[in-house]
């Protein structure tokens, strides 16, 4: 059978269900500050992941991801608070283990590969605790593991970018280590090699089972790999729980932006219900007072009801169009998705929305 031109096209990985299991280990940050000078880049961060859980670090340049890597890693020493692995302290005021000493496995974002070396020697790096020949048999089935034993003998600069990552990672799991981070490990592939790799990486993680946190900016990124978010802000844990409770249950208007658009229109909250010019939703636990609503695109209904409006532009994506409507009352546009081609420019429509899709925030909060 012959493979479609797309699925050939994508890079082989070897055979699943061949990387070495390793023992997943707890890791915990414990109120962890960091501070450069007089800039806080951390704050009273805590955070606890279990044993074999992927956990994605999610937020804008500059929140702190990194650096808690780093701090995990010991390649920094906090400020103050603790990290712990397997509830045992390995960075506090007066503990501090080196990183060789921690069995943390580590994915830069550059890969961090020594240019001198050949990709064989690359891995070889991180077992120097076995025998030569051990070592070498090791790192050779986890070149294999990510399908690049044809490539043992090149240098990294003969490689593609995202063969480069597939050696970095076969790196960072030859060890079994217990532990695995990842500093936006797909930042520098294009598209669609990048939504290829990380299936991969994940079926690799799942199969090692180490604990993992990966550093992503990306939204789609952090719930397509992580069985829960963190959502950091200045520093800060905002939120944390699984990709569809984040994405459903925000519990502020930053973290409801950061996950896609949102039409945001005012509101009055009056016993649990908020009240807007489009029509009523739930507002559980919101108090009564001004209220600002958000509404995802997908949460936008069209039809002949509603309130009045008109299609000002639309744009084809596949099977949805992009709509941006002028709805009477409202002074911003709102922006919608709808089958492709039932809507076009200049159209006459009504303009209503899902309740149950309404993202309700005091507007004191905002």
């Amino acid at each position: 059978m012959t493979a479609s031109p797309a699925r050939a096209a994508w890079p082989r990985w070897g055979q699943r269900g061949t990387a070495g299991a390793a023992i997943p280990a707890r890791l915990t940050f414990d109120k962890i500050t960091h501070r450069y000078g007089a800039l806080t880049a951390v704050s009273d961060f805590c955070l606890d992941i279990a044993p074999g859980e992927i956990v994605a670090l999610l937020g804008r340049s500059g929140c702190g991801k990194t650096t808690l890597l780093r701090i995990a890693a010991g390649i920094e020493r906090q400020t103050a608070g603790r990290v712990l692995l397997d509830n045992r302290a390995v960075a506090s005021d007066n503990v501090f283990q080196p990183p060789e000493m921690r069995g943390i496995g580590f994915v830069f974002q550059d890969y961090a590969l020594f240019p001198h070396m050949s990709v064989h020697d690359n891995v070889v790096f991180g077992l120097r605790t076995l025998l030569r020949a051990d070592a070498r048999k090791v790192a050779l089935k986890a070149l294999d593991r990510v399908g690049l034993i044809q490539h043992a003998d090149d240098y990294p600069h003969e490689l593609s970018g995202g063969e480069q990552q597939r050696v970095a990672l076969a790196r960072a799991v030859a060890p079994r280590p217990g532990v695995l981070l990842m500093d936006e490990p797909f930042s520098g592939l294009d598209r669609r090699l990048r939504d290829s790799v990380r299936e991969e990486t994940l079926a690799v993680l799942r199969e090692t089972q180490a604990t993992s946190l990966l550093v992503t900016h990306d939204p789609e990124e952090a719930m397509r790999m992580a069985d829960r978010i963190a959502l950091m802000h200045e520093g800060s844990l905002l939120q944390e729980g699984s990709p569809e409770e984040l994405y459903r249950r925000p519990t502020s208007l930053f973290a409801a932006r950061f996950f896609s658009e949102v039409n945001e229109i005012e509101g009055q909250v009056r016993g649990g219900r908020v009240e807007t010019s489009l029509g009523t939703a739930p507002a559980v636990g919101v108090p009564d007072g001004a209220a600002v609503v958000a509404l995802r695109p997908s949460a936008i209904r069209l039809d002949s009801a509603g309130r009045p409006g008109r299609v000002l532009y639309s744009r084809f994506l596949g099977d949805t169009d992009h709509l941006e409507i002028a709805v009477e009352g409202l002074d911003v546009p709102l922006r919608a998705r709808a089958v492709a081609g039932l809507w076009q420019e200049a159209a006459e429509v009504g303009v209503t929305f899902d309740p149950q899709q309404a993202l309700v925030f005091p507007a004191s909060e905002t």
